[in-house]
């Protein structure tokens, strides 16, 4: 059985809302410390006030797209003030459907910060040995189906999630001798409020078993951040219902 203690301590970015906020309440039941990052203050105090352990969820307002070379040197203040890290769940995400014709550099730019470089950065930041607990360590990052196969109108946002598997492959690969696990979960539509949208007009009757739920999500993403998966690393989990 996956437990924490309160001296583990957990950032989750994008833990206001959706696939974040049940990985932070979930590690938050689980006995462990949790670093809520996100942009909205209302929804992050709103998320603690459903915490089982409220005392142990700690809430930092922060868009990450902003001065995003910086985020390794936010990481690091986030230790000076908490203590080191057990575990990093990157959340956080935008999506949006855009056909080519309407693609610009700019609409790429944006969606990459948030789904590539953001991340990349954090996980950068999280590696310093002074930021993390070594041995044991993990970053999961939370990637997209999408990243694998690409549907019509998504050439943006697929191409961010697929360049972010890519590049956390090669991350788990290099702090794989520092005991430091990297890997990330793919899901594909589920049940969130930023997928509703979506769903209306793309997802009847293409999945067997019916949309997924957060917590479908959420378990895989805190089984990869426990010991008991302590030998798995550079991994891609897609979670489908089968549908790739």
């Amino acid at each position: 059985m996956i437990s924490f203690n309160a001296e583990q301590r957990f950032i989750v970015t994008g833990a206001s809302s959706g696939i974040g906020e049940g990985v932070a309440l979930l590690l938050n039941e689980l006995g462990a410390s949790v670093i809520a990052v996100a942009r909205n203050v209302e929804r992050l105090s709103a998320m603690k006030a459903k915490a089982k352990h409220p005392e142990n969820i700690f809430i930092e307002p922060k868009d990450l797209a902003e001065d995003i070379e910086n985020l390794p040197n936010y990481v690091k203040s986030l230790k000076e003030k908490y203590g080191k890290f057990q575990g990093l769940a990157y959340c956080a995400g935008i999506g949006g459907i855009r056909p080519l014709r309407a693609v610009e550099k700019e609409t790429i730019q944006e969606i990459f910060d948030i789904n590539y470089f953001a991340p990349v950065f954090m996980a950068k930041g999280f590696a310093d040995k002074r930021n993390n607990n070594g041995k044991g360590s993990s970053i999961v990052i939370l990637a997209s189906a999408g990243g694998v196969r690409g549907e019509p109108g998504m050439t943006e946002y697929s191409g961010s999630k697929g360049a972010l598997i890519a590049s956390m492959q090669s991350i788990a690969r290099e702090l794989a001798p520092s005991y430091i696990r990297v890997n990330c979960v793919s899901p594909t539509l589920i049940q969130t409020q930023m997928a509703d949208e979506i769903a209306r007009t793309y997802a009847e009757g293409k999945y067997p078993m019916g949309l997924g739920e957060v917590s479908d999500v959420a378990n895989m993403v805190i089984y990869l951040l426990a010991e008991q998966s302590h030998w798995i690393t550079a991994q891609n989990y897609i979670v489908d219902c089968g549908v790739i």
